[in-house]
């Protein structure tokens, strides 16, 4: 049997983003999963019944460490002789790609989740882009996640290669047994109870990471002026506050974790009975390859908030399944929040088409037979 090896730089990536499809595609190769470990690789391991490799691997620039982690890239590709390696994340995709070039692995493909120099501007921006480029030039093979990555990485001057999406885009699709609210084992009305949101409140939820690049200082900003218009309205607010890097103002982050209107609960595995909780999803993110959360949302019967961004475009279907705005744009986004606690017969019809549009386009079983397809055309 053939050996397909898959890199992220955090088991963090390999458990959330790529949830099944290692158990999947292992009965078709010999997969072997390669991260730094956060306390999760062990459990990957277990779940999709492959085996693990721990590399010490930092999202952060680190010449010293990223040379190490290189070179046992290169050992290990070596040891293992790959039929193809498989990376997504940035830092994980740049170094095994380059690894695994250096020992001729037959196929190296590097999936394209988001594009970090998007937000960034300066030198920060010229070498995020510079890595990107080396990505794509050690890779044989480049998959954007979705259109408008693809568009990006041409419109930027990234690669020249042939580029093509699988299936609707994303990189695993979604569960929709699972995220479902008939899964849930707990009411709707059960969670808001716990929560203590009342029946009359529109309830917001917002599903990432707390930094500024998703959108959070807008947020903030948009939910006090609606408070002070007198909206009777809460906010669910799942994810870890970031401490170090693209964090929030300080009176955003006071507002988040103490305001009556919000519900700040921290990081979640299972978001499930938040996402039941709520009434709409709001992610006004500044960029995204192709977020996980728009899909779980739409999954369970959520419309949603969204920004004109890639991936976010994709899944949302202006007035179908929710609705898009500018980025980084408070008035908009404050528009949008009014017009949904305004409008609950139209949120209620697009709340009807969201699971029924990711059914039809981002089953997870789909996803992983058009993926195994690439991979079997594969000389």
């Amino acid at each position: 049997m053939k050996k397909l090896i898959r890199v992220t730089t955090s088991d963090i990536s390999l458990d959330l983003l790529l949830k099944g499809q290692l158990r999947f595609l292992n009965q078709y190769y010999e997969v072997v999963g390669v991260s730094s470990n956060t306390g999760l690789l062990a459990d990957v391991a277990k779940r999709e019944g492959v085996r693990v490799v721990e590399l010490s691997m930092r999202r952060e620039i680190s010449l010293h460490r990223d040379l190490a982690c290189l070179w046992h890239l290169i050992r290990l590709f070596r040891k293992e002789k790959p039929f193809i390696v498989h990376a997504n994340t940035p830092k994980g995709s740049l170094l095994s790609m380059m690894a695994a070039w250096m020992v001729r692995v037959p196929h190296r493909i590097y999936t394209v989740t988001g594009l970090r120099y998007q937000g960034m501007t300066g030198h920060g921006r010229t070498i995020l882009k510079t890595t990107e480029r080396m990505t794509c030039l050690f890779a044989n093979k480049v998959i954007p996640e979705g259109e408008g990555v693809k568009r990006t990485l041409t419109t930027d001057c990234i690669t020249q290669k042939p580029l093509e999406v699988i299936h609707y885009g994303n990189i695993n699709g979604i569960d929709t047994s699972y995220f479902s609210p008939a899964a849930v084992r707990i009411s709707k009305n059960e969670e808001r109870n716990k929560l203590n949101i009342g029946e009359n409140d529109f309830t917001f939820v917002f599903v990432g990471r707390i930094v500024r690049d998703k959108g959070m200082d807008e947020l903030a900003v948009a939910m006090r002026q609606l408070i002070s218009n007198g909206y009777h309205c809460k906010l669910i607010l799942v994810g870890w506050l970031e401490k170090e890097l693209n964090t929030i103002n300080e009176y955003n982050e006071h507002f988040f974790k103490y305001s009556d209107a919000v519900r700040y609960v921290g990081y979640k595995k299972d978001v499930r009975p938040f996402l039941l909780a709520a009434d709409a999803l709001v992610f006004p993110s500044y960029r995204e390859g192709f977020p996980q959360v728009v899909m779980e949302a739409g999954a369970m019967g959520l419309p949603s908030i969204v920004t004109d961004i890639n991936g976010c475009n994709e899944i949302i279907v202006e007035g179908e399944n929710g609705v898009i705005i500018p980025p980084k744009d408070s008035n908009a986004l404050f528009s949008a929040m009014k017009s949904f606690m305004e409008s609950p017969q139209e949120v209620s019809r697009m709340a009807k088409n969201a699971r029924r549009m990711i059914q039809q386009r981002y089953e997870h079983n789909d996803v992983m037979k058009e993926l195994l397809k690439m991979y079997q055309k594969l000389a």
